[in-house]
């Protein structure tokens, strides 16, 4: 393999203080590199663990679902996270990540990403990244941990994607190329202790804004068991999806999930 992970070559990308700051694990396999975070945190582990994997066989995303993570074409990655920040304001970290990764990629060299709201990372009309953040309470309510997951799909596996997913599954580059992987990891990192240092100033918020594809499109709102269509019309300045129903009646959406519509 051209492409191997490993804790010193994403160091080698790290600045001196970043380095300083994490404590980078790459393993070849985990069940879950959320799980394995999570089981850390409650242990008491300081923020700064990160935890990378090569492949993972129960991967996590967003409302329960699996994440397909195949060896040796991905990475799959968590980190713990112990902010000093009020629980209304744990979605920033989701969109943070999410401006994160888009400059991780540009920093090597991929300049076509777009942010589908609120945790999805795609390229020319695929998804090739889902980020799903775990938030963990003491018992005075207030943030305890925060564990950050990032998947991302390098590369295409070389059996394809799953049926259930190969619609709308993407990969940022279609071969193998040398150290991507562990320079995308640090490139990421670095991006994004740089904005979440001060996330509660919103700072990216704006770019986030502007990366977002969704505005204009037609979509099905899923909440809970209930779907309802609607039309995209912005993003307010917590990130929240403005949304009109049909009908006309309007809505920002803070949880839940969107799809586009397909008009037939």
């Amino acid at each position: 393999m051209l492409d191997i992970i490993s804790a010193e070559g994403i160091s080698r990308v790290l600045s001196t203080e970043l380095k300083e700051k994490l404590n980078i694990i790459v393993k070849d396999c985990s069940a879950s590199t959320n799980n394995d975070v999570k089981a850390l945190a409650r242990e008491g582990e300081s923020e700064g663990r990160v935890v990378v994997a090569c492949t993972q066989t129960a991967g996590k995303g967003r409302l329960g679902r699996s994440f397909y993570s195949p060896d040796g074409t991905g990475v799959y990655m968590s980190v713990l996270l112990r902010p000093q920040i009020c629980p209304v304001d744990v979605p920033l970290i989701t969109t943070a990540a999410a401006v994160g990764v888009c400059r991780a990629l540009e920093a090597l060299g991929v300049y076509s990403c777009g942010i589908k709201w609120v945790n999805d990372v795609y390229i020319d009309g695929g998804k090739v990244c889902g980020i799903l953040a775990e938030s963990g309470f003491g018992t005075d309510g207030g943030v305890d941990y925060v564990v950050l997951g990032v998947g991302l799909n390098m590369y295409p596996p070389k059996e394809g994607f799953p049926a259930e997913i190969k619609d709308v599954a993407g990969a940022v580059f279609a071969e193998e190329r040398e150290s991507l992987r562990n320079r995308f990891v640090g490139e990421f990192l670095e991006s994004f202790f740089k904005i979440y240092d001060s996330i509660t100033d919103r700072v990216h918020v704006e770019e986030y804004k502007k990366r977002c594809f969704l505005y204009g499109c037609d979509v099905d709102v899923v909440v809970g068991d209930s779907t309802r269509r609607a039309t995209v019309r912005g993003l307010d300045d917590n990130c929240g999806l403005l949304v009109e129903y049909e009908g006309g009646e309007a809505a920002v959406l803070t949880s839940g999930e969107v799809s586009l519509r397909v008009v037939k």
